[in-house]
């Protein structure tokens, strides 16, 4: 069955569900040329038609987690790489109020 980008959001328990709007909300307000769309299964963004970053959940950690698609240029410690060359991603803990 298809799954629409709003459904992806409202299927998810909270405080993950708050999570991933609020997320959302901040991404897209950063700028008018950004648009949203579902690649993958998951919400994606882009600018200028180009996928920028997308919002998923680690399956093993139940952790929502943003994923910058060309994070290797991105000088930001917060930002993760892991086992990836290209992409580097932010996990998010629901609950947590600040950094």
């Amino acid at each position: 069955m298809f799954e629409t980008v709003e459904n992806y959001y409202h299927s998810k328990k909270e405080p993950i569900k708050s999570c991933l709007l609020a997320l959302k909300e901040i991404i897209l307000r950063l700028d008018p040329l950004i648009t949203e769309t579902q690649k993958w299964g998951m919400p994606c963004f882009c600018y200028k038609n180009r996928i920028f970053c997308y919002l998923s959940i680690d399956s093993k950690k139940d952790i929502p987690y943003i994923m910058m698609v060309e994070g290797r240029h991105l000088d930001i410690p917060a930002l993760q790489s892991g086992n990836r060359s290209k992409m580097k991603f932010f996990m998010l803990i629901p609950t947590q109020t600040s950094i």
